[in-house]
């Protein structure tokens, strides 16, 4: 009988086809494509209108260029006009000034007039004080300072007409440089502290009133407890108004442009006044753009010191 050997068979698998995709998989991919062409008009328009300039600003910071020549190469040279020129140092101390003053009253008047709202009052008087706070905000900041102006004017404006009753002389407003800058901060803070306001009623909105109870209860006065439970608690809305406040009054533009054109002197003149000037008076864009690229890391170092120090004043509930 013959011995036989086995021989060892590799036996191929046939590979096993592809699960079709389940009902719930498909719907998933059907949502993730909608989802797609949802967000692409806004994706495509952040790109090209934010993005791609913000890039191009840049690198135009490092050349110079005038619009009708071709760009030049010059390095770090717009960056050392800056360090060196006095009008752009002193319109960026104008604007440091004006945030500090702008951006405190801002925030005292409107957390102010917050506190005066939510004390008990009828529902449609409430409703009336946060439309008429909020209405100069959707008002042009040009054509309001424009009519400021008019009421301002040292001649025949209204102020000074109402003081002149109360046996008070006519006040310099827009010829002096102390009162200038005044108007400015005033008219900022009028037709901007409405945004401001409607965080604090927000954020007031959401204290439990059973801590205001209980506080009367043990005979807490009204300044404590504004001092001891309104503001702790309102802390996190004041960081996001501040935050914003500070980064709206470092762009400052219309008030002072329309009220002074910067004057008299440089008493009012900002930082962008200073950008808008370099690039469409002076054709200076690499100048401006690194203007801008300045501003740009002014208002991020701001931000960044705000969050920084917001864990020593900010309370969570």
């Amino acid at each position: 009988m013959a011995t036989t050997t086995a021989e060892t068979v590799v036996a191929t698998v046939p590979a096993t086809p592809p699960a079709a995709h389940t009902p719930k998989e498909a719907n998933r991919r059907k949502q993730g494509r909608m989802a797609a062409w949802f967000l692409a008009p806004t994706v495509i328009g952040v790109g090209l209108f934010t993005v791609v300039p913000m890039i191009a600003s840049i690198v135009l910071a490092f050349f110079s260029w005038d619009i009708i020549s071709t760009p030049k190469f010059i390095g770090l040279k717009n960056f050392a006009t800056i360090a060196t020129s006095s009008t752009i140092r002193v319109s960026f101390l104008n604007t440091f000034g004006f945030v500090i003053v702008a951006v405190i009253l801002q925030i005292v008047v409107a957390l102010g007039l917050a506190v005066l709202v939510q004390t008990r009052m009828p529902g449609w008087l409430r409703g009336f004080f946060r439309s008429a706070f909020f209405f100069p905000l959707i008002l042009s900041a040009a054509s309001v300072s424009l009519i400021m102006s008019y009421l301002f004017n040292e001649d025949f404006g209204t102020i000074n007409k109402i003081l002149a009753l109360i046996g008070l002389g006519p006040v310099k407003w827009l010829s002096t440089a102390g009162g200038a800058m005044v108007v400015t901060i005033i008219v900022y803070v009028w037709q901007n502290f409405g945004f401001t306001f409607l965080l604090f009623i927000g954020g007031l909105s959401s204290i439990p009133a059973d801590v205001y109870e209980a506080s009367s209860i043990d005979g807490a006065s009204g300044w404590n407890q504004f001092s001891r439970i309104t503001l702790p608690l309102v802390s996190p809305t004041m960081l996001v108004a501040s935050v914003m406040a500070i980064i709206s009054a470092l762009q400052i533009f219309d008030q002072p442009y329309v009220l002074t054109r910067g004057g008299p002197g440089d008493s009012t003149r900002t930082a962008v006044m200073v950008i808008y000037q370099s690039a469409f008076t002076e054709l200076h864009f690499g100048l401006a753009a690194a203007i801008g690229l300045v501003l740009m890391l002014v208002i991020m170092l701001a931000t960044w010191a705000q969050f920084k120090l917001s864990t020593k004043f900010v309370f969570y509930m």
